[in-house]
């Protein structure tokens, strides 16, 4: 049974409050949180310029941080709140570890991995399949990336 979209939003407001902690240190700011039992289980943000990882996406972290504390790749019980569209390396990687509902804010049509440029999690071709739920607080998604973008422009 799906979790209704009003009972989405306190995750997703989680999820900006990392993505607002990524702008404040100079980072693309997008945020995830992981769901399990209907309580935040990790939560991260984009650590690229801190780490010098590329592979230092918010949803990778959150992701790895999960997998340790349940000891295992399969997040099959768990879902997934990001403040951004994932790009194809991310969904690749929720799609890998079984997660069973991406909830996402905002699209991102020059990246995205989910369905503005492809469709990973949903593809039947693949091995795994995850109920996508786009567009939660998408406007305020949106805002904190314009802003984030908008100062850099100014420096």
């Amino acid at each position: 049974m799906s979790t209704p979209k009003s009972h989405r939003i306190p995750f997703m407001e989680a999820a900006l409050i990392e993505a607002q902690k990524a702008a404040s240190r100079g980072e693309v700011p997008v945020g995830c949180v992981a769901v399990c039992n209907n309580q935040i289980i990790a939560s991260n943000h984009n650590r690229r310029e801190e780490t010098g990882d590329p592979g230092a996406h918010a949803e990778i972290l959150v992701l790895r941080e999960v997998g340790r504390k349940k000891n295992r790749w399969n997040l099959s019980d768990t879902d997934l709140y990001v403040t951004l569209e994932p790009c194809p390396m991310c969904a690749g990687a929720i799609v890998n570890s079984r997660i069973s509902t991406l909830v996402y804010g905002a699209d991102d049509p020059k990246r995205g991995g989910v369905r503005s440029l492809y469709a990973i999690c949903e593809d039947p071709r693949l091995n795994h399949q995850c109920l996508v739920v786009p567009g939660i607080l998408k406007d305020r998604c949106a805002q904190v990336l314009s802003n984030f973008f908008q100062e850099l422009r100014k420096s």
